[in-house]
């Protein structure tokens, strides 16, 4: 065994084994895998081993397409047999919203270049005939579906590496993991210690315990499942052709082909976690026991849905443990906080998404970042504050819903409320009903006299609607308040604070006392970032952006950080509120010694409000004349009804992010993960707009953002009027022109100050025109929509800078 390497993958399932053999294939031999007992041991072995591009999230669907594709690419490679079966798959909707959600996956898939198709009852029977279709309206079919040897298909991975020059070392246990100075890894193993530049966990079942070794928590949980193997049935080995998957979200279930038989797994509500203090390390090619109690319901719901199983024997139960973590897709990435050590982990679908995490991993190792967008699987998409008692509830809640309707304004009950501002109990005497962002409870909307005191989820227009323009129009005709806690803050301070922020932002750095936006770009050119940038003094400044990016743009700033310079996540110790509307000046007027007349649009400045030190700054993402307040969360309170009294005589309102996405609509203001992401550059998007070419400083992403303003961008985003029904986009939706999609919406929703439904999306540069007419599907319904380039509301921006 040799006793350096570039990189140590510790885990020898499905994922360990993609992500060494992707690190050959782009380029870095030197890397070795290190398994405790043999390959495939764990969850791998005892796989269902089906696959299928289905997925809420657009990029996920991609990277679970090229992993299915890249199957047959290693059975090219290594002649090995990945025992491949594309039988096309099934997944049957019994209730509208189980077809409405179809429908929107559908529409997803036609600008993906996806060829599903949405089919009746009476295409079902022929595609799966032992499917009873009573009470079936409908079903998703995607030809990609299928499944494989799941030994097989890993140890292809295996030879492929090996054949790039990676080494894999088997009854290998790895005892400790312990870094040096200089960010580089000794890997204590039973056989021998290894000096590693980077490590992957991919430890699977036992990532807690690997994590664990370098002081990392990782929010997983393995949970038990069980799936059936039935004896030969003449109904499937009389076919002349294999019989395909079938998804049945209504029992739970999937279902599948296995040799003469059929092999049929739930995702039960009766669930158990396992493991819940800690995976054994003895643990590895065993079973659970066989559990029927627990699918009892289950069965019975299948034998409805699917007669032969009434009078099939069960010939084997396969009963073993898969890790999840709190939302169902994997963590993958650079740890934050902590320097070349890698995660690839929870991938629960390891056959479905296990070669695209392998490529992700490997591009963002070897050429600093991924293709495409990845935050859903991203590891930092969840906080410090995560923890065991968090994680858990979550998994079962993850696994309960593995196969419900996931709606766009959902909120999930589990393990909340988990994180609260000083203003919880205030506003949930208000009617406040709450969503949550990054762990942190955030009102969506007041519930006033009959207003609904719980959203019902829905891809239609909620029971939330009339809520949402009733403080839609407070704002707009008076004023409104809400709080600034979901904003991510930043405190950058020291000698070198100016030159760094210049360096790291693409846009102009303010002078004190004044703000500017600017976008924050990758070495790429693609979009990490849009920020609020405050200059306090001349060596401070406060930077402002999404709240549930903190640990991706955190993990960002220390990456690029240098001497000079000291960065602070301040989140969650500076908070206050937003006033907007019209009346906003009369109430900040109100509440402070300080004359405001001469407080100009983008100015920040310190200022005594009530009894609280604050920063105001001149700015709002209402698109409204308004202020954000910060302060210290102790006095947050206090500064509450000092606003709140001064505001009684101009009816200030209360309101939530229902009403704050309607009001950006007005202006045409993109989201961040919506209009903003890395799947986008600043040109496409129009924020190029905020940045700076005159500065002589060469920030991250300068050379390709002016290779792009020399080219220009192929797409643009523009804004639409759409003429829905009682559904508005939501994103995704493609977008036809000329008979053929060529383009996809971000994000849309009704704009209640216009009584208008908006949308935004991408169109070809080339095509972009004021007054185009195009449709948008919505719910597998044509829509039409025109772009619109004027702002609905202060299209001369007189009020939000007057």
């Amino acid at each position: 065994m040799k006793n350096t390497t570039r990189v140590a993958v510790i885990g020898g399932g499905v994922v360990g084994v993609s992500v060494l053999y992707h690190l050959t294939k782009l380029g870095w031999s030197d890397v070795m895998l290190l398994e405790r007992s043999e390959l495939t041991s764990g969850s791998t072995w005892h796989a269902a081993g089906g696959f299928h591009t289905l997925n809420g999230d657009t990029n996920m669907a991609a990277l679970q397409g090229y992993t299915i594709r890249l199957y047959k690419e290693l059975e090219a490679i290594t002649g090995m047999s990945c025992g491949l079966h594309h039988v096309g798959g099934v997944t049957l909707a019994d209730n509208q919203d189980r077809f409405d959600m179809l429908l929107a996956e559908r529409a997803k898939h036609r600008f993906m270049g996806l060829e599903t198709e949405v089919v009746g009852p009476d295409e079902i029977k022929k595609i799966a005939p032992i499917t009873n279709t009573d009470g079936i309206i409908g079903a998703l079919y995607d030809p990609l579906d299928g499944h494989l040897d799941p030994s097989g298909t890993t140890h292809a991975y295996a030879k492929a590496a090996r054949m790039g020059g990676a080494s894999i070392e088997t009854h290998c246990m790895v005892k400790e993991t312990n870094q040096r100075a200089d960010g580089t890894w000794d890997v204590v193993t039973d056989k021998g210690t290894i000096h590693a530049e980077h490590i992957v966990n991919a430890g699977g079942l036992w990532a807690r315990e690997v994590g664990a070794m370098a002081g990392i928590y990782f929010p997983l949980h393995p949970m038990e499942h069980q799936y059936i193997v039935t004896d030969d049935i003449a109904e499937i080995y009389d076919r002349d052709a294999e019989h395909p998957h079938v998804m049945d979200p209504a029992g739970e279930s999937y279902l599948r082909q296995e040799g003469r038989g059929l092999c049929i797994g739930f995702y039960e509500q009766p669930c158990k976690p396992w493991a819940v203090d800690g995976t054994p390390w003895s643990f590895g090619h065993e079973l659970l026991p066989d559990d029927f109690d627990k699918i009892t319901d289950s069965i019975e719901f299948a034998y409805k849905r699917f007669p032969v199983l009434a009078t099939a024997g069960v010939k084997s139960v396969i009963h073993g443990p898969f890790t999840f973590a709190p939302d169902g897709n994997p963590l993958v990435g650079p740890v934050p906080g902590v320097r070349n050590y890698w995660s690839a982990c929870g991938v629960m679908a390891g056959f479905s998404q296990g070669g695209g995490v392998g490529l992700t991993l490997a591009q963002w190792m070897i050429e600093g970042e991924p293709e495409r967008d990845v935050m859903a699987m991203d590891v930092a998409r969840f906080g410090d504050w995560i923890s065991p008692g968090y994680t858990r509830p979550k998994v079962i809640e993850n696994y309960q819903k593995r196969f419900s309707v996931s709606y766009p304004n959902e909120e999930l009950p589990a393990a909340r409320p988990n994180r609260t501002t000083p203003m919880y109990d205030i506003f949930s005497d208000m009617g406040a009903v709450w969503g949550q962002q990054y762990g942190l409870e955030v009102v969506n909307y007041f519930a006033q006299g009959t207003e609904p005191t719980y959203e019902t989820p829905s891809f239609r227009r909620s029971d939330a609607f009339d809520a949402t323009g009733r403080e839609v129009m407070a704002v707009r005709n008076g004023v409104g308040i809400n709080e600034v806690h979901n904003f991510g803050k930043y405190l950058i301070s020291g000698p070198k604070a100016r030159d760094w922020l210049d360096r790291i932002m693409a846009g102009r750095i303010p002078q004190p006392g004044r703000l500017s936006l600017t976008p924050m770009l990758s070495e790429k050119g693609k979009l990490i970032g849009d920020f609020t940038v405050s200059c306090l003094t001349p060596e401070t400044f406060q930077v402002t952006a999404s709240y549930g990016s903190q640990a991706f743009h955190m993990r960002w700033f220390v990456q690029q950080a240098e001497d000079g310079v000291t960065i602070e996540n301040i989140s969650d110790k500076r908070n206050g509120f937003q006033i907007a509307g019209p009346k906003a000046r009369d109430v900040l007027a109100a509440c402070t010694r300080t004359d405001i007349s001469g407080l100009k649009f983008m100015d920040v400045r310190p200022m005594v409000v009530g009894m609280t030190d604050c920063l105001v700054q001149r700015v709002s993402y209402t698109g409204d004349l308004g202020y954000e307040i910060y302060c210290d969360p102790l006095a947050q309170r206090q500064l509450w009804w000092t606003l709140w009294e001064a505001g009684v005589p101009h009816d200030i309102t209360p309101f939530g992010m229902r009403a704050m996405m309607s009001l950006r609509l007005d202006k045409f203001f993109g989201s961040w993960m919506s209009e903003f992401s890395p799947d986008y550059t600043a040109a496409e998007t129009g924020l190029d707009r905020f940045i700076s070419f005159k500065k002589n400083v060469a920030f991250i992403g300068r050379a390709a953002a002016e290779a792009e303003r020399a080219k220009g961008p192929s797409r643009r985003l523009v804004a639409f009027e759409v003429d829905a029904d009682d559904a508005d986009v939501s994103a995704y939706e493609p977008i036809w022109l000329d008979g053929t999609v060529q383009g996809f919406c971000t994000s849309g929703g009704y704009s209640h100050y216009a009584q208008k439904s908006v949308a935004q999306g991408f169109l070809p540069a080339d095509r972009v025109l004021d007054g185009l007419e195009v449709e948008i599907e919505i719910l597998g319904q044509m829509r039409k929509a025109r772009v619109i380039s004027t702002p609905l509301f202060d299209a001369d921006n007189a009020r939000m800078r007057g």
